[in-house]
């Protein structure tokens, strides 16, 4: 038996592959903690996991103005290059600042065998390299690996900010550590991440879709009450609080009121005064139920949100607003499985005539299909336990059998 920790922001997309991944190793005997900010974690970890939250005392003023961090990176408007730079110097830096001690401070009582921390948390890394523990990367958002090649100078510039922030706490290493030289775990495809061929030590495992428990509330009877015209989702997460989301929506609603289609939104039933007798609008919804009834997605390019919707073989129409996003709207193209558009400048009828275009040529379903297929061939969940397993040098069987954790 081995002890792993998994080391998360309290982001969604970053945390709930480590979830599917930590049920398969605690189903096969392992051990297996969660270190984060997020106290709501708890009720999402699977069934025998432990929460090992970073907490600080009240009077501690520094900290306590760190985790504000979650506020500028939903009301902050930020797009392209500048969005990169935004987010390591508002967000990244002073968040892996925060977390490092209480990160420090429970491997020590912990005493893993294997740290797994996720890539923009790099504080895990170099609190694990400190204690002398193995640690392993999570690579949650590709692109992440892909700036290196596409924008040297951007990549270089993130390397000398975690460089910096390194030896800010004692670390004096001239090189950055955020990627293990052990083992990266890159949950998408090969064939979705592209160019360039990363070293061995680079895994894709393709997309880890934890199936969580628990329901979420849905209209089931008033989404299956028409069924000869095609459904549609429109998210754009909750990342983006700021007041262009209102303008998003109501483009959105002219774009397709009274159309012969049944649009789901994800956003607040609020956003907009009137929504039209088509749409269904919820805050939440049980995503990944609701897919396989889906015919084509309307996103901003999230990498969880675009994975889940290719591994239904669902077309998208890809609408990137910042960070990764524009990377990952440009792999969709690219492979086919849909179409982009700018979020500044497309206009209603834009996004009328993208989604009927993916709705009625078939390649662009087709294309998601096959990405789908290649999601499975990359083995998913069991595949990456059993990297994990190995990683940690335990001798405990493989999970030998992947069609449960897919």
């Amino acid at each position: 038996m081995a002890r792993f920790i998994c080391i998360v922001p309290p982001l969604t997309g970053h945390v709930n592959p480590t979830l599917g991944v930590g049920a398969a190793l605690l189903e096969a005997g392992h051990e297996v903690a969660w270190i984060s900010l997020d106290e709501s974690l708890k009720d999402r970890l699977p069934k025998g996991a432990q929460l090992l939250l970073i907490s600080y005392t009240e009077d501690d003023r520094e900290a306590q103005q760190s985790l504000q961090y979650l506020d500028v990176i939903t009301k902050k408007v930020v797009y392209g290059v500048d969005s990169i730079k935004f987010l390591y110097e508002e967000v990244l830096i002073p968040l892996n600042r925060h977390c490092y001690r209480g990160i420090s401070e429970w491997l020590r009582e912990y005493k893993p065998d294997l740290v797994i921390t996720d890539h923009e948390l790099f504080a895990g890394a170099i609190a694990a390299v400190q204690l002398g523990i193995p640690y392993v990367t999570s690579v949650t958002a590709p692109a992440a690996i892909q700036i290196m090649d596409e924008l040297p100078k951007v990549y270089e510039w993130e390397q000398n900010q975690i460089v910096a922030l390194q030896k800010e706490l004692g670390l004096r290493a001239e090189k950055s550590i955020a990627s293990s030289d052990l083992l990266n775990l890159v949950f998408t495809s090969q064939e979705f991440f592209g160019k360039p061929k990363m070293p061995e030590h680079y895994k894709f495992v393709g997309p880890v879709i934890y199936k969580r428990e628990g329901t979420t509330g849905f209209d089931w009877q008033r989404f299956h009450e028409i069924t000869d015209r095609p459904r549609i989702l429109v998210s754009i997460g909750t990342t983006f609080n700021h007041e262009h989301k209102k303008a998003f929506f109501e483009k959105v609603t002219e774009a397709f009121a009274e159309a012969p289609v049944t649009v789901v939104v994800i956003c607040e039933p609020t956003l907009v005064e009137q929504w039209p007798e088509n749409f269904l609008v919820q805050l939440n919804i049980p995503q990944l139920e609701v897919l396989p009834y889906l015919d084509a997605v309307v996103c901003h390019g999230g990498h969880n949100t675009v994975c889940e919707s290719i591994s239904h073989g669902k077309p998208l129409v890809v609408i990137p607003i910042a960070y990764d996003q524009s990377h990952v709207a440009g792999r969709v193209v690219d492979t086919g499985a849909g179409m982009r558009l700018n979020f500044n400048r497309f206009k209603a009828k834009h996004l009328r005539e993208a989604v009927y275009e993916v709705l009625t040529q078939p390649g662009y379903s087709a294309a998601a299909a096959a990405l789908s297929q290649s999601f499975v061939a990359a083995g998913g969940t069991a595949t990456a336990a059993n990297l994990l397993i190995k990683a940690a040098g335990s001798h405990h069987e493989p999970l030998l059998s992947t069609h449960r954790y897919v």
